[in-house]
């Protein structure tokens, strides 16, 4: 549970692979910049959003309470 994995590149987790497909960075890139970029994924298991490393949790509240 707390061993270190792969975010980006070949030998990244099938997870973040997904992640990255799903929600790519602002300018069209997949790669996870930062390892503070955080997802939001819908009820249905829809990944939304991705959020940038630098937002604060009073930035983020916002953004989930619109799945909720």
């Amino acid at each position: 549970m707390f061993s270190k994995i792969e975010v980006n590149g070949d030998g990244a987790c099938e997870l973040y692979q997904w992640l990255r497909t799903e929600q790519s960075n602002d300018d069209g890139s997949e790669p996870i910049p930062w390892n503070f970029t955080k997802f939001v994924v819908d009820r249905q298991g829809n990944c939304v959003k991705r959020l940038a490393p630098t937002m604060t949790p009073e930035d983020i509240g916002p953004v989930i309470a619109e799945y909720l």
